[in-house]
C-alpha cells in the first residue's frame, strides 16, 4: 500500500477527533523536535574531527563520542517509551528537552577544563534527551492521523531533521573548525550554549501548549476498527524485531559514513582539503540528504514504502563500494550517493516496523529507537579499519550495514501485501455481519481462516 504497512483505507485515526487546525498545530510542534535532533546530530560528527586534533587522539579513540552518543539510545529508549506509556506524550517530551538542555550545557565546563571525558559524558546526557524525544516524536507522528499515511507523515516530519542536519556542519565550519579556533575550544562552548537555549525555548512552548493525547486504548480501538486482532507480546512481532535489526545496522552505517567524511576529504590526495573545507563538503552532502528527503517523500504516497526502502538502501550500498574502491570525483560521487540514498530509510523503516502494534505502539517505538545504538557499534569498527588500512577501505563497514535494510524492505513487501489482504477480509466480514444485523462479536473471533491467521502471525 502506498502510505503505510497494511493499513486499511478509511480507518479513522487513533485518539480524540481533531480539527484540521488542531492536527496541523500538533504536527508542527512535534516536528520542531526533529529540528533539534538534526542540529545535535550534525554537530557531533564534526566534533569528532575537532577532538582528534585538540586532544591528540586516534580516529578509533575519537569514536568514543559516537559510542556515548548513540549508546544512550540503547540505554534510554525503552525507559523513555515506558515513561510515555504511563505519563503521556507531552510529559515525555518535556523530560527529553530537559535532558537535552542539560547535556548541551555540560559541554561548557568540559571545554573549559579541556576534559575529553567530559565531552563523552555530555554527549551521553544530550543523547538520553534525544532518545526520549525520538521515541515520542516518531511514535506520535505515526499515530497522529490515518494509518495509511503514516510513512508519508513521518518522512515529511523527518525532512526537517535533514534541514537542521546540514546546519550543524555549516555552523562548525564557521566556528570551531576555523584556523583561528584550531587550538581553542571556546567556540564549542558558545555553540552548545546556543543549542541549550534553543532547546529551552521549545520546552517553554510544550509547557503551555495543549497537545492532544493519544492513549493505548485509542490505539487498540484503531486496530479493532481495522479488523486486526493480534494479542501477541512485542517480542513475537517479527516485523518489529527484524525492523529493530535493520534499524541498528542502518543507523550504524549512516553514522559511521558521516563520522569519517571529514577525514576522507582531508586525506584524499586529489582533494587535499583543510578541516574547514572538508566540513563544508559534509554540509553540501547534508544538503543533498535534505533535498532528497523532501523530494522522495511523495514517492511513499504512490509506491509501496517497502520497495522505496530497498531501492534507496541499494543506492547507499553502491555508494559505499564506490568510496572504498575509488578516489577523486568518483569518491565524491559515492559520498553523495550515500547521503541521497539515506534520506528515507530511517523513517520508512520506523513506520513499517511499528505498524499494526495497537497498544504496544509506544513500546515498539522505544525498541526501534534502541536501534539507533548501531551508531555506537559501527564507528569503532570503521575507525579500527581506517587506522589499520585507510579511510576509503573502511567504508566496507558501512556497505555491510546498508545491505540489511535492502533485505528488510524486500521482506516487508510480502508482509504488507499479506496484511493488506487480511485487513480487507476482516473488514468484509465486519460489513457482512452488520448487513445481516448480527450481534457484534469480538474481533479475535472474526479470523477463522487458517491462511489469514498465518498472515497475521508473520
Amino acid at each position: 500500500m502506498a502510505g503505510g504497512a497494511a493499513a486499511a483505507t478509511g480507518v479513522k485515526a487513533a485518539g480524540p477527533p481533531l480539527s484540521k487546525k488542531q492536527e496541523y498545530f500538533a504536527f508542527a510542534l512535534i516536528t520542531s523536535l526533529f529540528f533539534l535532533w538534526g542540529i545535535s546530530y550534525g554537530l557531533i560528527d564534526v566534533l569528532n574531527s575537532k577532538v582528534q586534533k585538540s586532544f591528540g587522539i586516534t580516529k578509533l579513540q575519537s569514536t568514543m563520542l559516537q559510542v556515548a552518543y548513540f549508546g544512550a539510545y540503547l540505554v534510554f529508549s525503552i525507559p523513555a517509551s515506558l515513561f510515555a506509556s504511563r505519563f503521556g506524550y507531552r510529559k515525555a517530551v518535556i523530560l527529553g528537552l530537559c535532558l537535552y538542555c542539560c547535556g548541551a550545557l555540560a559541554f561548557w565546563p568540559s571545554a573549559h577544563y579541556e576534559a575529553y571525558g567530559g565531552f563523552v559524558g555530555s554527549a551521553f546526557i544530550i543523547a538520553c534527551g534525544l532518545a526520549t524525544l525520538e521515541t515520542v516524536a516518531n511514535s506520535y507522528i505515526t499515530v497522529l492521523g490515518t494509518p495509511e499515511r503514516a510513512a508519508f507523515r513521518l518522512n515529511f516530519a523527518q525532512s526537517f531533521n535533514g534541514l537542521a542536519a546540514f546546519l550543524g556542519p555549516l555552523i562548525a565550519s564557521k566556528t570551531f573548525l576555523t584556523e583561528k579556533e584550531a587550538d581553542s575550544l571556546t567556540s564549542v562552548q558558545y555553540v552548545y550554549l546556543a543549542v541549550a537555549c534553543l532547546g529551552a525555548a521549545v520546552a517553554v512552548l510544550f509547557l503551555f501548549a495543549k497537545l492532544p493525547e493519544i492513549t493505548e486504548e485509542n490505539l487498540e480501538d484503531e486496530q479493532e476498527a481495522a479488523g486486526i486482532a493480534d494479542t501477541r507480546p512485542l517480542w513475537q512481532r517479527k516485523h518489529t524485531i527484524f525492523g529493530f535489526v535493520s534499524q541498528f545496522c542502518y543507523v550504524g552505517a549512516q553514522v559511521t559514513t558521516a563520522t569519517f567524511v571529514v577525514n576522507l576529504f582531508k586525506e584524499s590526495k586529489h582533494h587535499a582539503m583543510t578541516s574547514s573545507q572538508a566540513a563544508e563538503m559534509l554540509t553540501y552532502a547534508q544538503v543533498a540528504f535534505m533535498v532528497s528527503r523532501f523530494a522522495a517523500t511523495p514517492l511513499l504516497h504512490f509506491f509501496n514504502p517497502s520497495l522505496v526502502l530497498s531501492a534507496f538502501a541499494t543506492l547507499c550500498s553502491v555508494g559505499a563500494i564506490v568510496i572504498a574502491s575509488t578516489e577523486g570525483h568518483a569518491m565524491t560521487a559515492g559520498v553523495f550517493m550515500i547521503f541521497i540514498g539515506e534520506s528515507v530509510i530511517y523513517p520508512t523503516t520506523f513506520s513499517l516496523a511499528t505498524s499494526n502494534l495497537g497498544r504496544l505502539s509506544k513500546r515498539g517505538a522505544g525498541l526501534l529507537c534502541m536501534g539507533v545504538a548501531g551508531g555506537a557499534a559501527f564507528p569503532p569498527m570503521q575507525g579500527a579499519l581506517a587506522d589499520a588500512k585507510n579511510t576509503n577501505i573502511s567504508y566496507m563497514i558501512a556497505f555491510a550495514g546498508f545491505c540489511v535494510p535492502i533485505m528488510y524492505g524486500a521482506g516487508m513487501f510480502f508482509y504488507t501485501r499479506r496484511m493488506a489482504a487480511t485487513v480487507a477480509q476482516n473488514l468484509a466480514l465486519q460489513q457482512e455481519y452488520a448487513g445481516n444485523n448480527l450481534e457484534k462479536v469480538d474481533s479475535t473471533d472474526k479470523i477463522e481462516d487458517s491462511q489469514v491467521e498465518a498472515a497475521i502471525r508473520v
